[in-house]
């Protein structure tokens, strides 16, 4: 199998991770929302009237993500989503960090107390760096095995490309 047999599988072991990390995120966080909202709060950035409307709308616009990377459908905006999403992400963390607040960065729901004795900044600014360069790759890459948008626009999808001399299909 040569290199371009092999991106659109690539793609879709990308598209399915991310969906899954988006949509597990987006659950989590609808199962306890006021306990989200206490840990969006403790990041000490938003004012206060947008707490409440942040934390209850970021939720649905994660699962969201993770609906459309799922089916693969419009790959390509989604994944321009998610990618300014997880920049706002790191910057919140990364000022957290620097301002030596002690939190639970709230990636997963409440799991973690808030003003936990151990924060893991760089576990965690690592892993949504990981993320991070899974939406670029969708949003550069958009077209993988197995989705809609090739389903729904396929004259957008790439073209098959032809077999080798000698190679046969």
């Amino acid at each position: 199998m040569h290199r371009r047999e092999l991106l659109p599988w690539l793609g879709l072991a990308v598209r399915l991770t991310a969906a899954a990390i988006w949509l597990f995120a987006g659950i989590t966080k609808l199962s306890d929302l006021d306990g989200f909202r206490a840990q969006v709060d403790a990041y000490q950035v938003l004012p206060h009237v947008l707490v409440s409307p942040f934390s209850y709308g970021l939720p649905l616009v994660e699962v969201a993500i993770g609906g459309y990377l799922l089916v693969g459908a419009m790959v390509r905006p989604t994944a321009i989503l998610a990618c300014v999403l997880m920049v706002i992400f790191l910057v919140a963390e990364a000022q957290a960090w620097a301002r030596g607040l002690s939190i639970d960065c709230g990636c997963f729901g409440n799991g973690g107390a808030i003003g936990a004795a151990q924060t893991r900044y760089p576990q965690e600014i690592a892993r949504d760096v990981g993320l991070l360069l899974c939406a670029v790759w969708l949003a550069i890459r958009p077209h993988s095995a197995y989705n809609l948008d090739g389903v729904l626009f396929p004259a957008a999808a790439p073209a098959r490309p032809e077999p080798h001399e000698g190679h046969r299909a």
